[in-house]
């Protein structure tokens, strides 16, 4: 899928998790429910990072373009070394390493080890990149026609915002994670569920995804699992555009009022 729809399926996909905790007892406050489904919007993007078109990959400018080619010869690497004889050789490495589960909960647990360990900063530091990628994601026409300097000035000025409400008594910094000194560890959630739900996004699509791995299939360590080739359909497609993205606001929605309660 393109960026917009990966945005739009990660920002849902954290609505529905909202109303899945609210069910079992764990209700998110209403701050938690909107950073989340930010920080998610913008890790939907960020498996991505293998390919150097991608809009994470230009995000942040020489440095993330660096970070894509590092992305991606690790990618390649890992793909050759773990690939079964049913596995097609490949030069680069999209779609490969950061399109699997393995990757997801490594970015997950990341995160919440950067926000454990590195204190307001480290918390500050994780989310001006998932709001950077969220604006670039959820609101990529504006971005598109603004200076990558806007849109960082947006991401800096957000993040601070956020993380002064969050930081107030009652408003979700120790969401889920209560015990002392374990404030923002939830971060790594949203972040991985981002993850995985760009991985699931682009099972849908023609390509496939190698979501299992390492877990092998048959023949193949990289099965690009997905629906039946019939029920496919190719990124930035009309599919994708007419029906799956107004279905993702449209689900975003509900799960939102599930999340808080109004849906039970």
């Amino acid at each position: 899928m393109m960026g917009p729809a990966h945005s739009l399926s990660g920002a849902s996909a954290w609505t529905g998790a909202g109303a899945a905790a609210a069910a079992w007892g764990r209700p998110m406050p209403w701050p938690v429910l909107v950073v989340g489904a930010l920080i998610c919007a913008g890790a939907a993007l960020a498996p991505d990072l293998d390919h150097k078109a991608a809009t994470v990959s230009r995000a942040f400018g020489p440095i993330s373009m660096a970070l894509c080619g590092v992305v991606d010869a690790l990618s390649t690497a890992v793909y050759k070394a773990t690939r079964k004889k049913g596995d097609p050789r490949r030069n680069g490495g999209h779609r490969t390493l950061t399109h699997t589960w393995v990757w997801a909960v490594l970015c997950g647990a990341g995160a919440s080890a950067v926000c454990a360990f590195g204190g307001r900063w480290g918390v500050l530091g994780v989310l001006f990149i998932h709001m950077v990628l969220a604006i670039e994601g959820l609101l990529w026409r504006q971005a598109r026609l603004s200076s990558d300097v806007l849109v960082w000035l947006l991401g800096a000025t957000s993040t601070w915002m956020l993380v002064e409400f969050l930081d107030k008594p009652g408003n979700g910094s120790d969401w889920f994670f209560t015990e002392p000194g374990q404030e923002y560890w939830w971060v790594g959630l949203p972040i991985a569920l981002g993850a995985l739900t760009h991985c699931v996004g682009d099972a849908l699509t023609i390509s496939g995804c190698p979501i299992l791995w390492p877990i092998p299939i048959g023949r193949k360590r990289w099965y690009p699992l997905g629906p039946p080739k019939g029920m496919r359909f190719r990124a930035g497609s009309k599919v994708e555009i007419k029906v799956l993205m107004p279905l993702f606001m449209g689900a975003g929605g509900v799960g939102a009022l599930g999340a808080l309660g109004y849906i039970g």
